[in-house]
């Protein structure tokens, strides 16, 4: 069993990847955070430290979970890798390419498995959507809407902190860095083939903060398929926000509100007509535990994701960013 240590306890780590971890039945052994209120809210008995060292420094811990904000990733993973852990850290890898680099050289050079946590690659939804992307047909197309309602002042659960996704110092951007990773990803991981060209346009429009409240992307594969992403910071929860497609010559397959941390949703297949195509609701965290942990304890089959392919995705974004924010400069 994989012994784990989380680094940062926010609300990503305790509603979703802490009830994951248990679930796959890993041993949770100790948590980190700079806030120990925040800690405290996380219910599992484990070392509690404020101390990055002390924590990699628990007897029994094989691998660290980061979920710090996206400036601190680095810092951590470093750490880790030094210290022998196989680390998975949330997305994006970092806020820039060049700590993401130095994040996959140091897990390269310490020979430990380092993973991005890409959680949309193992809701059960999309799992069978994989399945049906040979009866499509040709893939001409995916596109996705991911979005949601993150004002300046956005809490979780009540709690007084600094909303850190709207500090571009600490997240690295606003919705496009948070929200299209994981299109950019899924996309990929659906078609078996990245997009290599990519071009994007930022909002500004309802929220009044210093960064992005929305984004349209949209990128080609290698072979030809085209990749639309609409993310956004400015759409009412209330409202549908969350959707899938993935278009052939032969059927589309649609998935409704399967994007996001827990396993629900629906999947039709377009046929033409429309069959509804089951799936188990299971966590998308669960499975994504499951499987590191099981490469940490000695199969490296159950997690077949190279974290140099997601560093080139991560510097195709950080481009295409940096073109649109010099356009717009």
């Amino acid at each position: 069993m994989t012994g784990w240590a989380i680094a940062g306890c926010g609300w990503v780590a305790r509603d979703h990847a802490l009830p994951g971890l248990l679930a796959a039945g890993a041993d949770v052994l100790a948590l980190h955070d700079t806030s120990v209120s925040a800690m405290d809210r996380m219910p599992v008995d484990a070392v509690r430290t404020t101390d990055l060292d002390e924590l990699l420094a628990v007897p029994g811990v094989d691998a660290v979970y980061v979920a710090t904000p996206n400036a601190a990733h680095r810092a951590v993973v470093e750490a880790a890798a030094a210290a022998g852990k196989a680390v998975l850290c949330e997305k994006p890898l970092a806020t820039d390419a060049a700590d993401a680099e130095a994040m996959v050289a140091a897990a390269r050079g310490a020979g430990v498995l380092l993973g991005t946590a890409y959680d949309q690659r193992w809701h059960p939804a999309h799992a069978a959507l994989r399945e049906l992307v040979p009866r499509l047909g040709t893939v001409t197309a995916v596109r996705v809407v991911y979005c949601c309602w993150l004002p300046g002042d956005w809490t979780p659960d009540g709690q007084a902190h600094d909303n850190w996704r709207v500090d571009r110092s600490v997240a690295g951007g606003g919705a496009a860095v948070d929200l299209a990773p994981h299109g950019l990803d899924l996309a990929g991981v659906l078609l078996g083939e990245d997009v290599e060209d990519l071009h994007v346009l930022l909002q500004s429009r309802v929220h009044d903060y210093a960064v992005d409240d929305g984004a349209l992307l949209h990128g080609r594969t290698s072979s030809g398929v085209l990749v639309d992403l609409h993310v956004a910071y400015n759409t009412p929860d209330a409202l549908p926000r969350r959707r899938l497609e993935v278009v052939g010559t032969r059927a589309m397959a649609v998935a409704v509100d399967t994007m996001g941390q827990t396993g629900g949703g629906s999947l039709t297949l377009l046929a033409p007509d429309p069959v509804d195509v089951p799936f188990d609701g299971a966590s998308p965290f669960e499975a994504q535990f499951r499987a590191f942990g099981a490469a940490v304890d000695g199969d490296p089959g159950a997690w077949p994701f190279d974290v140099e392919r997601d560093l080139r995705l991560h510097r195709l974004l950080r481009q295409a960013l940096t073109r649109e924010e010099t356009r717009g400069a």
